[in-house]
């Protein structure tokens, strides 16, 4: 059974980025150890077995450095998370369904510590037409496509290029409209999720209406919270306040269901996003205290620090909006 696939990869797309950012505020807190050093993780990075483990690798590392005010380490660490995946000529060293979700999310981290040439070529590879296409599931090739596309059009941490933001988003879109209808909502949330992140509400207007219908059919609870709540996201950054107002109310019914802390906490993390977009910050930040309650009942460790540290630097975040 397929789990809300584009919601966690666009969410840890963003934690590439969110990672970068040091997190305080509300959340469990927990005593800090003493990591390795830095040597130790490249050291370890080096050994590591294949070119995607090995980017993984150095986000890491990007991300610790990052957090430490080095900055210049950080955009080093990043540029080796991007050499990890492509070869000599600057073509990608592997095969596209596992490689090209790395790129997008080597890609965020470059253009967040300020190496935007290297978030475009990164980008570049992994959406090239001879790369991308090898994707055989249409659900992951939109999520590609889309993300790359919310990156390119981010003018505060992407590239702020909007025409090719439109020009990926555009066939991210046609790619999930051909998708099997089963997971057709999944592929539409990542398109929609595209457009907002990229600035490009407006132009992800259309293909609202074809999620929304999508997203109703499905039974699978945290898969239609996170899909109603990508089309309420694009309702609410269009004005269309009330209609976002009635798809959150649906989302949050339907988060209500999810059994898998893990999966409620993706499911109300996505839900206070769309709702502070619409404009009720007081309800993002109750939402986002369910987030963390579910967060911290999350079985794996490294998936647990995961959302929590989304979850503060959300609150974080709507806080000052208040």
């Amino acid at each position: 059974m397929r789990v809300s696939g584009c919601i966690r990869f666009l969410l840890i797309c963003a934690l590439a980025v969110t990672i970068l950012l040091p997190a305080s505020g509300c959340g469990t807190k927990k005593k800090a150890k003493k990591g390795p050093t830095i040597a130790k993780l490249r050291e370890k990075a080096e050994k590591e077995s294949s070119p995607d483990r090995k980017a993984a690798a150095y986000l890491k590392i990007a991300a610790q450095q990052f957090g430490s005010g080095d900055k210049t380490g950080a955009k080093a660490s990043a540029n080796q998370a991007l050499d990890a995946l492509v070869d000599k000529e600057g073509k990608p060293a592997g095969e596209a369904n596992q490689l090209a979700p790395r790129m997008v999310e080597v890609a965020d981290s470059l253009a967040l510590v300020g190496d935007k040439k290297q978030a475009r070529k990164a980008l570049e590879a992994a959406t090239a037409d001879d790369f991308v296409n090898t994707i055989e599931d249409a659900v992951r090739k939109t999520q590609v496509l889309a993300a790359a596309g919310g990156i390119y059009g981010d003018k505060a941490k992407g590239i702020g290029d909007a025409g090719k933001a439109k020009e990926l988003l555009a066939k991210a879109n046609e790619v999930a409209g051909a998708a099997d209808e089963r997971f057709r909502a999944e592929a539409l949330a990542a398109v929609a999720l595209g457009y907002t992140r990229g600035g490009l509400a407006k132009e992800g207007g259309d293909m609202v209406n074809a999620l929304v219908e999508a997203a109703k059919s499905l039974e699978q609870p945290r898969a239609k919270a996170e899909a109603l709540a990508a089309a309420a996201n694009v309702k609410a950054q269009t004005g269309a306040k009330d209609e976002a107002k009635e798809l959150l109310k649906e989302a949050a019914d339907a988060a209500k269901s999810v059994e898998r802390a893990d999966g409620k906490a993706f499911a109300l993390i996505a839900i206070a996003v769309a709702t502070e977009a619409n404009g009720d910050v007081k309800g993002a930040l109750s939402l986002l205290k369910e987030a963390d309650k579910a967060a911290n009942k999350a079985s794996e460790p490294d998936m647990q620090k995961m959302l929590v540290e989304r979850v503060n630097k959300l609150t974080m975040e709507f806080s000052k909006k208040k």
